[in-house]
Parts: structure tokens; C-alpha cells; sequence
């Protein structure tokens, strides 16, 4: 029998509970740092959201492979794929990956700030000009967005000075 109606997981991270939202066929939201009781889930999308996720943290894992919810526009999709392609323990600035997507520094900040798939679209990958840590919208800030780079770095070995 599919599901239509949304579902959810609740599972526990070292930066905190994310909750994952979605139906059967895709995902529509992941929150950092969400309360409530620990939840698995039966929704497809989600369930295999939640276990990529688990696989993420333990080092098992460098990308995913979950079905989003479209984006709103096309050159929303566009620039949404341009951002996860940045690879894994790699990072580019705002202007960078603009430039790579001939879009502008501007839509790429509010890509980034609205981004409703924090990790899976990983825009804690984007950094200000220079290398500065800039700003993230998910769980605590800046301070989650250094974990998750540090997290990388530790396992690619690339540790950025």
C-alpha cells in the first residue's frame, strides 16, 4: 500500500537529533537539532534517509542517494545539483561556486539559507571569500557547520590551514 501521507525519523547524531521528513518517494525536509522521541520511521524515503544519515556520521558514507522534493524552479535544480556536487572534505567559497554555475554569490547565500536538506545537499561546504566560516542556518549555527566540515577533514585527511 503507498503512502501519501508525510512521515518522519528522529535520530540521534553527534550534533544533535535531525528529524527527516518525506513521504515514500522523497524527502521534504531534514531539521538539525529538532526535538521529540527517537522515531524510525516507514515512510521508503525516509527510512533510507535515516540509515544514509547513521552511515554519514560513522564514516561509512560520502554521499547520498534519496530522492528530494523538486525544487520550485528550474534554475532552483540547477543550483541545488551544483551544491551537491561539491565534493566531500572539500569546500569552495560563495563566489566560486557562483561563478561555476553563472549564477550570483547573492542566490547562492539563499540557496544555502533555505536549504531544507541540510547534509544530503551540503552546504556547509560553502565558505566565505578567503576561507572565513560564514554563516549556517541549521542547528547551532556556525558552530554545527564547523563540526560537519571537521568531520569530513578527519576522514579524507585533508586538513585545510
Amino acid at each position: 500500500m503507498a503512502m501519501y501521507a508525510r512521515d518522519h525519523a528522529l535520530i540521534a547524531t553527534p550534533i544533535g537529533p535531525i528529524r527527516i521528513e518525506g513521504k515514500d518517494g522523497y524527502l521534504e525536509r531534514i531539521t538539525i537539532d529538532a526535538g521529540g522521541p527517537p522515531s524510525r520511521g516507514s515512510a521508503d524515503a525516509v527510512r533510507m534517509a535515516a540509515e544514509q544519515l547513521e552511515q554519514w556520521f560513522a564514516g561509512e558514507r560520502r554521499a547520498f542517494d534519496v530522492a528530494l522534493s523538486p525544487a520550485s524552479t528550474p534554475r532552483g535544480a540547477c543550483l541545488r545539483e551544483g551544491l551537491i556536487a561539491v565534493p566531500f572534505g572539500q569546500t569552495i567559497s560563495y563566489g566560486e561556486l557562483s561563478r561555476a554555475l553563472g549564477s550570483s554569490a547573492r542566490a547562492i547565500g539563499q540557496l544555502c539559507a533555505r536549504n531544507p536538506f541540510p547534509l544530503v545537499v551540503p552546504c556547509h561546504r560553502i565558505l566565505n571569500q578567503g576561507g572565513g566560516l560564514g554563516a549556517y542556518s541549521a542547528g547551532q549555527g556556525p558552530i554545527t557547520k564547523s563540526w560537519l566540515l571537521e568531520h569530513e577533514r578527519r576522514l579524507t585527511g585533508d586538513y585545510l590551514l
